[in-house]
């Protein structure tokens, strides 16, 4: 070849031969001089004929210094771009880091191929397509989507950042990375704050406008829904126990009495009750399961719940009295979803609508509704 003009006897010399250090050479210097885009229209054609030999070259240095020197190139064939795509790591990695020729479908189908080398590539793109990026939280292992949250061209949605919490949040190395993105959406800041470790609570805080009252509402959240966790399958004393430790600690709340009642924990429902309200354990349970439900009503007074929370309160009684609740696999989900349900059901005439059945959001719609005989503004 000579220094700047390409002929078909190049092509032919290639197909003749050579060793592969010529060829790897030969390579370097035609994808160089296309790259600078200096060839006429025949020498391009020529170029990627020469490029097709090469691309199945048997020496994987000869293909590593194509995509080398034409990772940056926009008029590469597209074909071209993803065969040197698809190739071992050290070939397919320059191409997939830079190429604008590669589509979101190519992108979406080497994250697809598992290759945590080839995931780590896309995921180090300058932009990255809100589809690539959800097929990387998706598929990819802890490393991949640690660096993919931290490139700030990746175009993360909200629902594919809270795949992301979903996936990793526990892991610290993830939640830092999600805390210094610029942007972050509430909903995600919000469900951080009760996973991240004190040092970056504060940054998180900071960055993403929350307030303390708001963190520390949401810690309480999930210090409540461990407590529940924690009290299903004690015995009657256990429990009292524990509702008298949450008392004198003034964490008995009645969020916390509403959230036992829906995961299903009766036992822990009526012994905090009967502790909020001043009523004995067995007249609170005489009081619980009245017919006519004014014993209930009784007790929510003299527990001074909010007038909002006391139709979920008592739907998931009413459901209880209907449901056997047995401890099974699977039973306490759906249980829940009953009384979630129901709760809607409640709330129809208030004229607000909810189209997640997931427990945090519901506690915090019903706490976002006016009493009964409220307007809705």
């Amino acid at each position: 070849m000579t220094a700047d003009r390409l002929t078909q006897s190049d092509v032919e010399r290639l197909a003749s031969g050579c060793s592969s250090e010529a060829r790897a050479e030969t390579a370097a210097k035609v994808a160089s001089a296309y790259s600078s885009m200096t060839f006429t229209k025949s020498e391009l054609d020529l170029a990627q004929d020469i490029f097709r030999l090469m691309v199945n070259d048997a020496e994987m240095r000869v293909r590593e210094a194509l995509s080398i020197n034409l990772k940056s190139t926009p008029l590469l064939p597209r074909d071209i771009a993803m065969t040197l795509a698809r190739d071992v790591d050290c070939v397919s990695v320059p191409m997939i880091r830079a190429s604008d020729v590669l589509t979101t479908e190519d992108l979406i189908e080497i994250v697809q191929s598992q290759d945590p080398e080839k995931q780590h590539a896309i995921a180090s793109r300058p932009t990255i397509h809100a589809d690539v990026a959800d097929a990387l939280v998706g598929q990819g292992e802890q490393s991949v989507v640690a660096r993919l949250v931290s490139n700030p061209g990746a175009h993360l949605t909200e629902p594919c950042i809270h795949k992301v919490v979903d996936r990793f949040g526990d892991v610290e190395a993830i939640q830092e990375r999600l805390v210094k993105r610029p942007i972050l959406p509430v909903t995600v800041a919000e469900r951080l704050v009760t996973k991240v470790a004190n040092h970056l609570r504060g940054e998180l805080l900071s960055r993403h406008k929350i307030s303390p009252d708001l963190a520390a509402d949401l810690v309480l959240q999930s210090r409540e829904r461990a407590t529940v966790g924690l009290a299903m399958g004690a015995t009657d004393d256990e429990v009292e126990a524990l509702v008298g430790q949450l008392a004198i600690n003034d964490r008995l709340t009645s969020s916390l009495v509403l959230r036992s009642i829906c995961m299903g924990n009766l036992k822990f429902f009526e012994h905090a009750l009967a502790r909020m309200a001043g009523v004995p354990i067995e007249n609170t349970r005489l009081l619980i399961h009245d017919q006519g439900g004014s014993g209930l009503d009784t007790l929510c007074t003299r527990a001074d719940f909010p007038v909002a929370i006391r139709p979920a309160i008592k739907s998931a009684v009413s459901v209880i009295a209907e449901t056997e609740f047995d401890g099974r696999d699977g039973e306490a989900e759906r249980y829940s979803r009953r009384v979630i349900e129901r709760v809607l059901t409640q709330y129809e005439s208030l004229d607000v609508e909810f189209d997640n059945d997931d427990l945090e959001y519901l506690l915090t719609k019903l706490g976002q509704l006016p009493a009964p005989g409220q307007h809705v503004h």
